[in-house]
């Protein structure tokens, strides 16, 4: 085991018993390809899922294995014919079983902070989906909620908006100046610090991943 993938698995044990305390399921695994397993070992075939507009789930290919087990009834706004249909998907998602999202940032001690421009990723996070389950990357763990937020609005937000291609002055020069633009992506900000009825389940993953 290498000085880095030792101190990941400590760190990860760490956050595994504050987030059981905080009423959430917990894993580590230290690649995509476990944490793909993992996840797809929680979902039981025949079960709705549904997703945020997460590039942690795409780029580690996650979705894609969802798409191609076959035995899910998959909510997907990226197969949306137009701006309508995208919407239906997400009122969708609130009656799903399972709800995948990452995080923009989460604390040692498991408090998941998430800031959005529509809020329907927010939204089923808080209420609907029976379960939620956050894939996020040893690299947006942060030592409390303050550096939780700044890492969401500092780095996140300016590459979202970067992503999307919209005017904020984020876009500009690459730094959260608190702004009321009109495409602002921080229009919503979220900590989770409980789950109500153990509705959410955490995997870390041992790799740098999303923004």
């Amino acid at each position: 085991m290498t000085p880095i993938e030792q101190r990941n698995s400590l760190l990860a044990q760490r956050m595994i018993k504050a987030l059981n305390k905080r009423n959430m399921d917990a894993y580590y695994c230290p690649t995509s390809a476990e944490a793909i397993a993992r996840v797809q070992d929680l979902i039981a075939d025949g079960s709705t899922v549904s997703w945020g507009g997460s590039m942690t789930l795409r780029d580690m290919g996650l979705t894609a294995a969802l798409h191609e087990r076959g035995t899910l009834r998959l909510l997907d706004r990226d197969e949306a014919k137009d701006r309508a249909e995208a919407m239906e998907i997400y009122l969708q998602a609130f009656r799903a079983d399972y709800y995948l999202t990452s995080a923009n940032a989460i604390t040692e001690d498991g408090v998941i902070v998430n800031i959005d421009g529509n809020g329907n990723r927010v939204a089923a996070i808080t209420f609907g989906p029976q379960h939620v389950i956050f894939v996020i990357g040893l690299n947006k763990v942060t030592q409390n909620v303050d550096a939780a937020l700044a890492r969401a609005r500092s780095t996140a937000a300016p590459i979202n908006t970067a992503r999307f291609d919209i005017s904020t002055p984020c876009r500009i020069d690459g730094v959260c100046h608190n702004c009321n633009s009109p495409e602002s992506v921080c229009n919503h900000i979220h900590f989770l610090r409980n789950s109500p009825r153990r509705r959410h389940t955490v995997v870390l993953v041992g790799e740098s991943l999303g923004y």
